[in-house]
This record gives C-alpha cells, structure tokens and sequence, in this order.
C-alpha cells in the first residue's frame, strides 16, 4: 500500500478552528536562517572580487566554496516555503470544517439538491455534478504520496553537494577539483529540482483539498455535489513539472558522465551548455508553479461563488 502523509496536512477533527498553526512561524525562522547564510555568501562574494588579479589571491577557492553555499540558502528559502504551505493546507481543512457548520445555518430549510447529475459549463470553466464526493484524481494521489519525499530529498542532497563544493574550492585546477565541482553541480541542482517538485505537490495538495473539500460541505448539506474539471492550466501545470524534473535528473547524469572523460578540454564544451539546461528544468518548475497557482486563484473563484449561490437560493 503506498505510504501517504495525509496526516501531516490534515488537523485532526476535534481540534478546533481557532487553533494556532504553528508552521507559519516555523516557516519564517527557516526563512530567516537562509536570508543570513544568503549574506553570508554576499561577503565571500565581495572578498573573492576584491581579490581578483591579486597574484596570490583566493578568488577561485572563494567562488567555489560560495556557489555550494550560495545554492543551500536558496534551497533553504523553499523549504521555508514548504513549511509554510503545510500550514495552509492544515489551515485548508480547519476552514473546511467550520463552513459546514456555517452553511448548514444559513441555508434555507426548503432547500432542493441542486443542479442536475452531469456537466456544464460554469462561469470558472467546465464543471460536473455528482452524487457525492468524487474520487481523488489520479495527480492529487501523486501529490498527497510524493511531495514529503521531495520536500526532504531536495535540500538532504543540496547539503551533501556542498561538501563536493569544499573539495572543489581546495582543489582548484586537479582532477580532484574538477570531479568536485561535477558532483557538486550536478547534485545540488538535482537537490533544487526536487525542493521545486515538492513545493509543485504541495499546491497539487492544496488543490486536491480543496476540491475534496468543496465537495464534502455540498454533501453534507444534502446538495448534488459541483466541481470543476481539470483546467487546462493544471494540466499544463503537471507538464511543467514533470518536464522540469526530468531535465534535473538527466543533468545529473550528464554531470556524471563528463567525468569520465579525459581532460578538462573536453568537459569544457559540455558544462558550457550543461549550465543552462540545468536552469531550464528550474525555470520549467516555477512555470509551473505559476499556473497552479493560477489555477487554485480560479478554483477559489469557483468556490466562493458556489458558496454564494447555496446561501442565496439553498442550492
């Protein structure tokens, strides 16, 4: 059976609305430490441009040692990030809770079932009703099982790649140091991708509560249950991520590869290119953050709007 962390994101059903949710200050102080460390890497920064052209300067050692650095503060910000998504989907479900109770003394006491079964087009996009609860999509199941790996994988190899990154600065113009700055590329860009794949499943999750969510209240005021189809920007959204993961792990491989070759000419051509690939598959993981956020920016729209309707006609 595949292991899910639901419990992690859903408050159990006797804690009550008001309860304080402790991730947004969790959140903040991981975000903090990361803002320090981020400083930490402006001043190396600053030290190895100062030493540039100085003949017996540390410039190379200072950038290498800065780049591992450099990239762990920036993955430590998404993990705050993570952090606090945690809370709001907890936060998703204790507001979930409470509009139960607050519909069901709003709505009218000759109230119908609502819609009809079947689909339509609502004004957010095509939508269907159903008897009950719809099954959980084949994505929200992925996401529910797949975004505490992600969360914990991504920034467990960014901080190993930063003792490659430390080998790398002690070794700079050895083999040794070429195979260090390889493995401390390709791991830590790989550990960003993954960091990036689970903030993606986080908001899979939050779209998953909230149509599971939306449904539960129709149900248990006794309504046909209306729910939106899978727009085009989540679909698009699953895409990106899945392109940009991809491109992570194949630039780790390649990463690999190049170090199996010969000379530092050969390499050369390779990390010229490999640099940017690298950075494709990150920027095709925000994009798609991007549309799921678009897109539960329009499931809110949706919802409230449903709300709306049930208070104002029972339906």
């Amino acid at each position: 059976m595949a292991v899910t962390f639901d419990k992690l994101i859903t408050p159990s059903k006797t804690e009550d609305y008001r309860s304080e949710v402790p991730h947004t200050k969790i959140g903040i102080g991981i975000g903090i430490g990361a803002l320090v460390l981020a400083m930490v890497v402006a001043v190396i920064a600053l030290v190895a441009a100062n030493d540039v052209g100085v003949a017996d300067g540390n410039t190379a050692q200072l950038l290498a040692i800065g780049f591992g650095l450099n990239t762990l503060a920036v993955v430590t910000a998404k993990v705050a990030i993570a952090v606090i998504l945690v809370g709001i989907l907890v936060r998703l479900w204790l507001r979930i809770d409470s509009v139960k109770v607050s519909l069901a003394a709003l709505q009218p006491e000759d109230h119908g079932v609502g819609r009809a079964i079947g689909d339509f087009d609502s004004d957010f996009g095509p939508a269907t009703v159903t008897k009950g609860v719809p099954e959980r999509l084949p994505i929200h199941k992925m996401a529910r099982t797949m975004w505490f790996p992600m969360v914990v994988m991504g920034p467990m190899l960014v901080a190993i790649g930063v003792i490659p990154a430390i080998i790398w600065s002690n070794n700079i113009g050895t083999s040794t140091g070429v195979a260090g700055a390889g493995w401390a590329q390709g791991l830590q860009f790989l550990g960003e991708g993954l960091i990036l794949a689970g903030i993606s499943f986080l908001l899979g999750s939050i779209l998953s509560s909230l149509r599971e969510g939306g449904a539960e209240v129709q149900q248990a005021l006794g309504l046909n249950v209306v729910t939106l189809k899978m727009p085009a920007t989540a679909k698009a959204f699953v895409a990106f991520m899945a392109a940009g993961l991809m491109i992570s792990m194949i630039q780790f491989g390649l990463y690999l590869y190049t170090l199996s070759f010969d000379t530092a000419a050969e390499i050369a051509p390779w990390w010229a290119w490999l640099g940017p690939f690298r950075e494709l598959g990150l920027a095709l993981l925000l994009a798609g953050i991007v549309l799921a956020l678009a897109t539960i920016a329009n499931v809110l729209g949706f919802q409230f709007s449903r709300i709306r309707s049930i208070v104002a006609t029972g339906e």
